[in-house]
């Protein structure tokens, strides 16, 4: 069975506002607006479905089965682009938002 690497490439940060408007949970003031990992538009290859150096374990846990699933040559029917799928990590404060694709 082939086997693919897979592109990660960060589209949206959403913010506390962007999530809850203009009524937001009370949180702590250290918690920063979006998520500090990323910039939206970075770019991480992984490699044999392995979380790539430098990206966020818990975001890569949330999204690992989608990258499996392009990683095993697999598609969702309702992209129009095979080999492409979208997920997000699952900080209800703070989502980041990833275009996943599958790569040679």
């Amino acid at each position: 069975m082939e086997q693919f690497d897979v592109k990660i490439t960060v589209v949206r940060k959403l913010s506390v506002r962007d999530v809850f408007g203009s009524s937001p949970p009370k949180i702590s003031q250290e918690v920063e607006a979006t998520c500090p990992r990323f910039k939206e538009g970075d770019t991480f290859i992984s490699e044999k479905g392995m979380c790539p150096q430098g990206f966020c374990g818990w975001a890569f846990a949330d999204i690992q089965r989608d990258i499996a699933h392009l990683r095993f040559g697999g598609s969702y029917p309702w992209m129009r682009e095979e080999g492409v799928a979208y997920s997000c990590c699952t900080d209800g404060l703070r989502p980041v938002i990833f275009r996943l694709e599958r790569i040679r």
